[in-house]
């Protein structure tokens, strides 16, 4: 990361360099550069090659993107694979298995792939509810039951027993949270989760949903603090569960 084109040609030159002296090189297709609102896109070359400059890049398995609907693409993504690994077992869904066997193959292969990475996102009633609305035709798909059965989704998800989505990303946020603000070791994690943008004049329109804003609804803006307590978090956080699981 860095605050200019100039400043990034000379890390990565450097970089390059370093690597180079240890028998290393940079894959440099794979190499891209993202820039923010602030700085013009800029290409930058490294050697004889020239850095493709991109708008969204997955890293580590997730959709990295700048801007308002940073989580769009990946939300996307997250159901595309989802319904892959849905389909890959469909042999096992359709077959004559008992429930409690379909149930545990769908929780342990299925619902990870949907909320990989879901610790860091920026939650919204709109992104939850697309996802409920997934798996909801994903529990039908796996009973054989279709809209026109005109089945209950409580009725459903009482023959599915499958963990619910949103159950799920909320636990894995909050977990994920209390052991951020936990850290004293001086990681990124924690620097980024008190970092402040730079001032100036706020950008037209609502702001944008941050990580932070559904902790701060139950636990209050300081939350940090309250994350030193154990025994208090895990009851904060049965209240932060139940808001996302009350809905649709």
């Amino acid at each position: 990361m860095a605050e200019t084109t100039e400043e990034l040609s000379t890390m990565l030159g450097d970089l390059s360099r370093a690597s180079e002296r240890v028998g290393l090189k940079m894959n440099m297709d794979k190499t891209k550069v993202m820039v923010n609102i602030h700085v013009a896109p800029t290409p930058i070359k490294i050697g004889d090659s020239t850095l493709e400059v991109v708008d969204d890049y997955v890293y580590l398995g997730q959709t990295v993107q700048l801007g308002r609907s940073n989580f769009e693409k990946e939300i996307n993504r997250r159901i595309r694979l989802g319904w892959a690994a849905f389909r890959k077992l469909h042999g096992i869904f359709s077959s004559n298995l008992p429930q409690c066997l379909k149930t545990k193959v769908y929780d342990q292969c299925v619902l990870p792939v949907m909320t990989y990475g879901s610790e860091t996102w920026s939650l919204t009633m709109g992104l939850i509810r697309r996802l409920k609305v997934t798996q909801r035709a994903m529990e039908k798909a796996m009973l054989g039951v279709s809209l026109r059965d005109h089945i209950r989704n409580e009725v459903i998800r009482k023959r599915t027993k499958v963990t619910d989505i949103a159950r799920r990303i909320a636990k894995l946020k909050w977990q994920w949270a209390g052991h951020i603000a936990r850290r004293t070791d001086g990681r990124w994690g924690r620097k980024v989760l008190e970092w402040r943008p730079r001032t100036g004049r706020r950008s037209v329109g609502r702001p944008p949903t941050r990580w932070t804003d559904d902790l701060a609804r139950v636990a209050g803006i300081r939350w940090m603090r309250d994350t030193q307590d154990r025994s208090l978090w895990r009851r904060l956080g049965e209240a932060y569960v139940q808001q996302w699981t009350s809905f649709g």
